[in-house]
C-alpha cells in the first residue's frame, strides 16, 4: 500500500511540473531563416500575423498567420508525423490590436472579415471577446470562434 501511495505522489508531482512548465513558456521570436511549414514563407517578414506552436520537447513551429497554424495543427501527421496534438505545450498568436503575442488557446478569432493577412483571408486573433466583437462589427466579420471551434472546414471556408 505504501508503494502505491509513493507512486501516486510521484506521478502527481510529474504532472504538476509539466503543467507549470507549460504555463511558464514564453513566445519566441522567429529568426530570419524560420519558414512556415505550411506555405514556405519566411515568418519574420510578417510579424503582425506571426504565430507559433511550442511542443513539450522544446521545438517550435512558426507560421506567417493563424490560418496556417490551424492548417498545420489539424494535419500534424502530414506536416510533422512525429508529433501529436497532445505534444503541444503552448500556442501563441499575434493580437490584432496589441501587435503582441497572446495565448492562442484562449484567444478569440474573427473569421471572414475584410482584413487580409500574408496568405489572403485570415483568422484575426484577440485576447478579449469585446475586442473581437468590435472588430467583427467594424470589419464585416462573419463569426467569432475559439480555438476548439476552428476546424479544417472553417479554414477551407477562408479560401472561398
Amino acid at each position: 500500500m505504501r508503494r502505491l501511495s509513493i507512486g501516486v505522489v510521484l506521478l502527481t508531482l510529474v504532472c504538476l511540473t509539466a503543467v507549470v512548465a507549460a504555463a511558464d513558456l514564453k513566445p519566441r521570436v522567429p529568426g530570419p531563416k524560420d519558414k512556415c511549414p505550411v506555405c514556405g514563407m519566411f515568418v519574420a517578414k510578417y510579424p503582425d500575423f506571426a504565430a507559433q506552436i511550442q511542443f513539450r520537447d522544446g521545438t517550435v513551429a512558426f507560421f506567417d498567420g493563424p490560418k496556417d497554424l490551424f492548417t498545420y495543427y489539424h494535419a500534424l501527421p502530414r506536416y510533422n508525423p512525429r508529433k501529436k496534438p497532445s505534444d503541444v505545450a503552448a500556442v501563441f498568436v499575434t493580437g490584432y490590436y496589441t501587435m503582441t503575442p497572446i495565448d492562442g488557446l484562449s484567444a478569440w478569432y474573427v473569421a471572414g472579415s475584410n482584413v487580409f493577412g500574408p496568405m489572403g483571408r485570415e483568422l484575426i486573433p484577440f485576447a478579449k471577446e469585446s475586442e473581437a466583437r468590435d472588430f467583427k462589427k467594424d470589419h464585416s466579420g462573419k463569426a467569432i470562434l475559439r480555438f476548439k471551434d476552428i476546424t479544417p472546414t472553417v479554414i477551407k471556408g477562408l479560401a472561398e
